[in-house]
């Protein structure tokens, strides 16, 4: 059985397959598929964005799917950028500027007003029907400028609590280990293996 990642980001791709290694499934992204619709995220939350996309991906291939929606909650920006995280600074929005759009509505505030937590939310979907949902996330805090190089996204500005480095720092294998989308997926892993053995 083939599980699609329903994700043309290529980042989030191969954190993705790392954390889904073990599955007794082949795990393929969208690459291989023509005319795949691409499917716009304009739900209110992450949950409805992530089944939206599972749904629809799903329904199209009439194969097994997963997909995420994950986003940077912000206490002093009142849980912005959320849903928005991806787009923050307006179109043709990147990371660098999603971050330095952060960093300025925060300046000037100190390290204990700036608590925050990556969210992120797995849907699984077999052929236009939602099986499960899964969420994961982690606490930390904004640091006052961006550090690291891994990772991708707010991962340079972004301070798990209980360690000195941002995600950007701490490298793919650590970061793998404990962030939002890892505690979603490893949920995720187990509603996917019910689902096969049942399945199968």
């Amino acid at each position: 059985m083939q599980l699609v990642i329903a994700t043309r980001n290529q980042h989030k791709l191969k954190e993705i397959r790392t954390l889904l290694r073990g599955l007794p499934v082949k795990v393929v992204s969208l690459e291989g598929f023509k005319g795949v619709p691409e499917v716009k995220e304009d739900r209110k939350t992450l949950e409805a964005n992530a089944k939206k996309k599972a749904l629809i991906v799903s329904d199209f291939l009439k194969k097994l799917v997963v997909a995420d929606d994950s986003g940077l909650e912000i206490k002093a920006l009142g849980g912005r950028p959320g849903v928005f995280s991806a787009r923050f600074s307006g179109k043709g929005a990147t990371y660098s500027s999603n971050n330095e759009k952060v960093l300025r509505l925060l300046k000037g505030m100190p390290l204990s007003k700036r608590k925050a937590y990556f969210r992120c939310v797995i849907a699984v979907a077999d052929k236009g029907k939602v099986i499960g949902t899964a969420e994961g996330r982690i606490k930390g805090i904004i640091t006052k400028k961006p550090s690291g190089n891994t990772g991708f996204g707010y991962d340079p500005i972004f301070r798990p609590n209980g360690y000195k480095k941002t995600f950007a720092e701490l490298g793919i294998n650590k970061k793998n280990r404990i962030s939002h989308r890892s505690r979603a997926l490893l949920k995720a892993k187990n509603i996917i293996k019910k689902y096969v053995q049942a399945s199968g």
